[in-house]
């Protein structure tokens, strides 16, 4: 077992699929630590909602997985815990914060993951790992029993080697959840975006994804919402008396971000809140002629572990952390290898509530991406 991945294991069982738990999720008799050294000794009574239901379903726990402090970072390097492997490329990042999950499907560990996405932190492990994850609609799935990070922006999603996976595990996650059907690509119209801004054999891999569908058109999507300083706001108002009472148990690559957290102002707060509000109606105005975006999920393959996260942090974030801020679906699919024979990843966004139209098309091209 690659050491990293797993910081609790649980009861295997040969039975039923086995599942991966991001450790931000509470179970019931296991020790659950959100990442931190603050809650290293942490048993829960009882276990959060979206796990569950998926144990209901027939899902086998068989490991709480490694993540970013919190989960609020990119690289899942875990000052307490360890650095979670990339099990494609041990010297890249396996993406954050959700990467234990990804890193234990890619290693054959698990058969499906359960992660939580603020920012891409479900998508960004998915694109480094080779592996397929989807941020639901906001809201869609359950986060009780989850520990926030800026509730406005989070959500709880699946992470699977292919699309079905996933649809398996919202049918699982979300009482009533039906998949859509489509008939060819042909049947969807799309709009790309951001290719341009991704390296260049990314960029070819995704654009030849987006030609699969005949009908599509490029768009002029603006990248930055606007709401950062809205997202530090509700992450100080999550970790305020924790920072009081624990700063120096917080790690470093954290603690940094918690500080600028704390210091926007009410005023920095509000601009943010109404820039979020525009570029949502920006965005719904240019999708109302296409069904989905197709845009890169990350501009390049894994980066290397050794640079750390704050020289890649923000283009890492670029093309996931809008979709956040939206709260519409959106699904990281593998498309090919790119730089250094590593897996580019294509994003599929869909409107808010059309989630079973993203997974319906990710299913499509899937297929065709594999007979090309």
């Amino acid at each position: 077992m690659p050491p990293g991945v797993f910081i609790t294991e649980l009861e295997t069982a040969a039975v039923g699929t086995r599942l991966a738990v991001k450790d931000l999720f509470d179970t019931a008799g296991v020790r659950s630590t959100y990442g931190s050294a603050i809650f290293a000794d942490h048993v829960p009574t009882a276990t959060a909602e979206s796990v569950a239901r998926l144990e209901a379903a027939g899902y086998v726990d068989v490991g709480k997985t490694n993540l970013h402090e919190f989960a609020y970072g990119i690289t899942s390097d875990n000052e307490h815990f360890g650095r979670v492997p990339n099990p494609l490329a041990p010297d890249r990042i396996a993406g954050g914060s959700s990467g234990g999950s990804a890193a234990a499907l890619a290693a054959g560990l698990a058969d499906a993951g359960l992660g939580t996405d603020s920012g891409g932190s479900i998508r960004i492990p998915a694109a480094c790992c080779g592996v397929t994850g989807f941020k639901p609609s906001f809201g869609l799935v359950s986060l009780a029993g989850c520990f926030p990070l800026a509730p406005s922006f989070d959500h709880a999603g699946p992470m699977a080697r292919d699309v079905e996976g996933c649809e398996r595990m919202m049918r699982a996650l979300v009482p009533g959840f039906a998949a859509a059907e489509l008939g060819t690509l042909d049947d969807v119209r799309v709009g790309v975006a951001w290719t341009e801004l991704a390296d260049a054999l990314v960029r070819d891999r995704v654009e030849r994804a987006a030609a699969l569908f005949a009908d599509r058109r490029r768009l002029e999507v603006p990248l930055d919402s606007g709401s950062g300083p809205l997202f530090g706001r509700e992450v100080a108002e999550v970790h305020a008396d924790l920072w009081r009472e624990h700063r120096d148990r917080y790690g470093e690559s954290v603690a940094w971000k918690v500080e600028l957290a704390l210091g926007v102002t009410d005023v920095e707060a509000a601009t943010a809140g109404r820039a979020r509000e525009l570029y949502r109606e920006q965005i719904a105005e240019l999708m109302a002629g296409v069904d989905l975006l197709v845009i890169p999920t990350l501009a390049m393959v894994a980066p290397p572990a050794a640079l750390g996260e704050a020289p890649v942090r923000e283009r890492v974030l670029q093309f996931t952390y809008p979709w956040n801020a939206v709260g519409a679906p959106a699904l990281a699919l593998p498309c090919g290898p790119a730089e250094d024979g590593l897996p580019a990843s294509v994003q599929l966004v869909g409107r808010p509530g059309e989630d079973a139209i993203v997974l319906a098309a990710g299913r499509l091209l899937e297929a065709a991406l594999s007979g090309a």
